[in-house]
């Protein structure tokens, strides 16, 4: 009777875990589903995309499967947020069901749930697929390839097909599918059940079809001087020991949620030590460590300036499916167990707030004054709006496209839906990271600017607040040696500063040319100082030049600052103006800010046609 209760609290139990699991799925794709559709691309996100209006074999920064699946998404749902990022979404909301499955073959079905929660909850997991990025393809790849090796070790042979398959999707995704080896080559090496393993045809076929999918990566690399490899492996890398990788660890802890970061790697930790007499556990400890030790490892001599906390992801994929091995077992603390799946939901909730914040300028403006501003999500529709109706005003100039940074073109580029090509010049951001080759490919740096449209007008627009107060020095005063005849147009500062944009009007200068250079033009104004902005007004004003003003500001501070601008301009020329040939306009940018104008007539001169 005991034992029949027992069962009957089992089936119970395992009910309810798959209930919530399909709720909280249902939930969660519904959020992602919103903010993706909300969301503005990310910087590389948006290069991307680029990539996918000229589909190669492979590209200088990224294999092409992120391309491929962009070029598909908008094919079948037109160009637009959900178009980009629409079979990622798919490929995201498909992770948790494909590791339920995995964990089911190896506990139980209420184990199986409680897993799909877990990967559900973890930040990382659950917002995998709002973005149209690499580690999503890369992240399903990794999770076929552990479906395959834990499929082998019980003898099934299909378990080839899934390795083989899994294992062409990571080459086709990105270079760090590099990172997934090394715990498959320990575990062939040093598990007895496994070693068998290099005797069987299959699995050299399965190797096979893995190497099909580095195959188009190897040879666009050997088209154009390994330049790919080169950055990845060569220039990305100090390749010398250094304390940053220490810090892994923490901010692993961080990004997981302590709770369950421990608990993954006292999970991994456990089949770790059951790997001599279980083939399953050795998959798993090795799967896991070998990619989270690897990182580890790698991290100490590798880059250590640009994001990468998503690199270990496919680690836990391993780690949960450990974890679910062990509740089925009834090993583990319940109350650390809750605990930590509380602290991941309260993590996944924040990380999902944060994005949603993001796609919503309101909230982006208070988030402006604290370093969680979201910079490479922010200000793109502005600046693409304002760059439509430069394009508009000068339309009898048909000026060529340019902006300053490859993150900035790729954006314009997107919010225009390709309208006209957009030229990047060779800003030190393009190398940093890695684009100005398949720039240079594409023909759309200063080398293809100039070749294909040397003296002609071009509509140049600068993100003056990208990379750090030096390096944004130097490269404003190296503009007027790229441009001839440059011209200020206009300014916009958004969300209090945090990013200012700049338009400028010039010519495209010949090959081999250096235009003479005029810094007045390149002077920084802060749109909070009305004699500044007087200031440039008079001098364009000398030149018989029309300007537009339009500083996004603080709908409080408008007025005051048009009419501060105004006695600025009247005492920089000495004399009353009418009231009838001066006027302050207004403009709502967004939410919340405004942009202003002075529109100044003295004589010939139009100062601040706004």
């Amino acid at each position: 009777m005991h034992r029949e209760v027992s069962v009957a609290s089992a089936v119970r139990s395992a009910r309810y875990a798959l209930t919530t699991f399909c709720v909280l799925w249902f939930v969660l794709q519904s959020i992602k589903l919103v903010i993706a559709a909300t969301l503005a691309p990310f910087g590389d996100e948006a290069f991307y995309w680029q990539e996918s209006r000229a589909l190669a074999w492979s590209f200088t920064d990224v294999p092409p499967a992120t391309a491929v699946l962009i070029h598909l998404g908008e094919t079948l749902f037109g160009h637009s947020l959900i178009g980009m990022r629409s079979l990622f979404l798919l490929l995201g909301a498909a992770l948790p069901l494909g590791l339920w499955q995995i964990a089911r073959r190896e506990s139980d079905a209420g184990a199986a749930s409680w897993i799909g929660i877990a990967w559900m909850l973890l930040p990382l997991g659950g917002t995998l697929g709002v973005m149209a990025m690499p580690d999503v393809p890369l992240t399903v790849a990794a999770l076929a390839m552990l479906a395959g090796l834990l499929r082998i070790a019980r003898g099934e042979a299909r378990g080839y097909a899934w390795l083989g398959s899994g294992l062409a999707l990571a080459w086709l995704s990105h270079y760090r599918a590099a990172m997934l080896l090394p715990g498959g080559l320990g575990l062939l090496l040093c598990t007895r059940g496994a070693r068998h393993w290099w005797r069987q045809r299959g699995f050299w076929g399965a190797l096979a079809v893995g190497a099909l999918g580095l195959l188009p990566l190897l040879l666009f690399n050997r088209a154009h001087d390994w330049s790919g490899l080169s950055f990845q492996l060569v220039e990305r890398h100090p390749w010398r020991l250094h304390s940053g990788g220490l810090a892994q660890p923490l901010e692993q802890a961080l990004v997981v949620t302590p709770l369950l970061y421990g608990l993954l790697l006292w999970a991994l930790w456990r089949n770790w030590c059951a790997r001599k007499v279980s083939l399953a556990a050795a998959v798993l400890a090795w799967s896991g460590l070998g990619v989270a030790v690897g990182y580890f490892v790698f991290g100490l001599v590798g880059d250590e300036l640009r994001f990468r906390v998503h690199w270990p992801l496919p680690a836990y994929l391993a780690g949960l499916v450990a974890l679910a091995r062990l509740l089925a077992e009834g090993v583990g603390s319940r109350p650390y167990i809750v605990a930590s799946y509380t602290l991941a939901a309260l993590g996944c909730a924040g990380a999902l707030g944060y994005l949603a914040a993001a796609a919503d300028p309101a909230w982006a403006q208070r988030l402006a004054a604290h370093k969680a501003f979201p910079y490479n999500f922010v200000g793109w529709e502005e600046v693409a709006a304002r760059t439509r109706t430069w394009l508009e005003r000068e339309r009898e100039h048909n000026p060529v496209l340019v902006a300053d940074n490859f993150l900035l073109g790729a954006e314009l580029d997107f919010q225009l839906d390709a309208a006209l090509r957009v030229y990047s010049l060779d800003h030190p951001r393009n190398v940093k990271h890695g684009r100005a080759p398949q720039l240079a490919l594409w023909q759309r740096d200063e080398r293809g600017l100039r070749l294909h449209h040397a003296q002609r007008n071009l509509l140049l627009v600068v993100e003056r607040t990208t990379g750090s107060v030096g390096e944004r020095d130097a490269w404003q005063q190296s503009l007027c040696r790229r441009v001839v005849d440059l011209q200020l147009l206009d300014e916009m500062s958004l969300f209090g500063g945090r990013k200012v944009f700049a338009w400028y009007r010039g010519r495209v200068p010949e090959p081999g040319v250096t235009p003479e250079c005029d810094t007045q033009v390149l002077q920084d104004h802060d749109p909070r100082q009305p004699q500044q902005a007087a200031q440039r007004y008079q001098r364009q004003a000398d030149q018989g030049a029309g300007i537009i003003a339009g500083n996004a500001l603080e709908q409080g501070d408008a007025q005051t600052l048009g009419l501060e601008t105004a006695g600025a301009v009247q005492r920089l020329l000495a004399r009353d103006v009418p009231a009838d040939l001066f006027r302050s306009e207004f403009a709502e940018l967004h939410r919340g800010q405004v942009g202003f104008g002075v529109k100044l007539n003295t004589g010939a001169a139009r100062i601040g046609e706004a």
